[in-house]
C-alpha cells in the first residue's frame, strides 16, 4: 500500500520531533530537602535544569538540620546543608556548589543602607546593644565610608577576569549622615537547626572574636554569647523557623533585625546593611564581594571550606556563605546518577546564577569549581 506525500512528510516531522524532544522513560524525578539559603537559586535554575534534561527537581525548604537528615535517612536525592555534615554516612560527599550573601536586614522605616562594623553587628545580636541610637551604631553610621563597587554585565552579572576574579569598576567614597531612631532593637534569629546561623554566627565569632566569643553553631540559642534568656532579652530576641519566617516577622515587627538570604530582603520590604571588612571598606551584601571573600578562603580535596574572616581583600563582604549538595557517591542506577551529576553541573553553570542576577548568588570559580567538578566525577551507579 503507498503512502502520500504529506502522510510521509507529517511521519518524518513527528520522528525528527521524538528524538530531538527529552525522553519521558529517561526522565527522573530528583528530590531534596534542607537548607534554605540555596532555595531562591534552586527555583530560579529549575527550570533550566528541566529544560536542558527533561529531569525535574523538587526541593524542601526546612533548613539544614532537616537537610542533615534528610541525608542520613535517604529521604531525598540531593540535600543541603549549609555547614559541613561531619556525621555524615560513609559515601556521602559534600559539594560546594552554591554560594552568596547573607544579608543583616532590618526594619527602621526606610530604606536608606546602614553601615555596621562586625563588631556592631556582634553586639547587636549578642544583646550588649540594645537601642538603635547606640553611640556604636551612630560612631558606625556618621563617618566618611568608602566602597569598592564591582562591575556588572547588561543583565546586572558580575563581570570576571579570566581567573574567575571579579573586576573592580571604582571605588566610592561617601559622607553618610544618619539619624537614628531612640528606640530598642527587636532581634529577630532563626529558631530551627540553621546552616545560616551557623555561617553567620561563625563570621561574627571570627571577624569579632571580642564581642561574639563563642563558636559558631547552627542553633543560635547555643552560640549566644551571653545569656539569652536573661529577663532584658525576653520579648526583645525572639526567634523563627526559616529565612522566610523571619524576614516575614521583621517586616511586620517596627525596629527590627535579622538575617537571612539578601532575596528575602527585597521580598519583605527590608533594608540591607552594609558590613565593614578588615581593609576598613563597607560592603553590600553582593555576589562580587561573595567572590571576592571566596577568593581568601581555602578548601579541601573533600569540598569542606574554612573561611578567612580577616582577609584584607578590599571588596570582601564577610557574610559571604557556601551551601553544600549532599549526595551519595553511589546511585540506585545509572539513569539517576547522571541526572543528579547533571543538576550539580547545572548550578556550577554560570548561565544558573546569571539566570536571576539580583539574587546575588555568585558563580563558582577557581579551585573551588575544581574540586567540585573532582567531586561530580565520583557519583556512579
Amino acid at each position: 500500500m503507498k503512502l502520500s506525500k504529506s502522510i510521509k512528510v507529517l511521519g518524518a516531522a513527528i520522528a525528527v520531533a521524538v528524538l530531538a524532544a527529552p525522553s519521558a522513560v529517561a526522565a527522573v524525578s530528583l528530590t531534596g530537602a534542607g537548607a534554605t539559603f540555596p532555595g531562591p537559586i534552586i527555583e530560579a535554575c529549575k527550570a533550566g535544569y528541566n529544560k536542558e534534561t527533561g529531569n525535574t527537581f523538587t526541593y524542601g525548604l526546612g533548613g539544614s538540620g532537616a537537610g542533615r537528615t534528610a541525608s542520613d535517612k535517604q529521604t531525598g536525592i540531593v540535600n543541603f546543608s549549609d555547614t559541613p555534615h561531619l556525621t555524615a554516612r560513609e559515601g556521602v560527599i559534600h559539594l560546594p556548589v552554591v554560594a552568596g550573601p547573607i544579608a543583616v536586614m532590618y526594619n527602621i522605616g526606610n530604606s536608606k543602607p546602614l553601615y555596621l562594623s562586625p563588631a556592631t553587628v556582634a553586639g547587636i545580636f549578642g544583646g550588649t546593644i540594645v537601642r538603635w541610637d547606640d553611640p556604636k551604631i551612630k560612631a558606625d553610621n556618621n563617618r566618611a565610608v568608602q566602597e569598592v563597587i564591582y562591575k556588572t554585565d547588561s543583565n546586572g552579572s558580575v563581570v570576571k577576569d579570566k581567573a574567575g576574579k571579579p573586576i573592580v569598576l571604582k571605588t566610592v567614597t561617601r559622607n553618610i549622615r544618619y539619624t537614628l531612631p531612640p528606640k530598642s532593637i527587636k532581634v529577630i534569629y532563626r529558631s530551627d537547626s540553621s546552616g545560616t546561623s551557623g555561617a553567620f554566627t561563625a563570621a561574627l565569632n571570627g571577624a569579632a572574636p571580642e564581642v561574639w566569643t563563642k563558636a559558631g553553631n547552627n542553633s543560635f540559642t547555643t552560640t549566644f554569647p551571653g545569656n539569652i534568656n536573661a529577663v532584658a532579652n525576653l520579648g526583645r530576641i525572639v526567634g523563627a523557623s526559616g529565612s522566610a519566617a523571619v524576614a516575614a516577622l521583621a517586616a511586620k515587627t517596627p525596629y527590627s533585625i535579622t538575617y537571612a538570604e539578601s532575596s528575602y530582603a527585597k521580598t519583605n520590604g527590608l533594608a540591607i546593611a552594609n558590613i565593614k571588612n578588615e581593609a576598613g571598606n563597607w560592603q553590600a551584601p553582593s555576589s562580587g564581594g561573595v567572590s571576592a571573600f571566596l577568593g581568601a578562603a581555602k578548601i579541601s580535596d573533600k569540598g569542606i571550606v574554612t573561611y578567612d574572616y580577616k582577609t584584607k581583600d578590599p571588596g570582601s563582604y564577610l557574610f559571604g556563605s557556601i551551601s553544600y549538595a549532599l549526595v551519595d557517591t553511589k546511585q540506585k542506577d545509572a539513569e539517576t546518577a547522571k541526572a543528579v551529576k547533571d543538576l550539580l553541573t547545572y548550578l556550577l553553570d554560570p548561565k544558573c546564577p546569571n539566570t536571576s542576577p539580583a539574587l546575588e548568588y555568585t558563580t563558582i570559580t577557581g579551585k573551588f569549581r575544581d574540586v567540585n567538578v573532582a567531586l561530580i566525577a565520583k557519583i556512579t551507579a
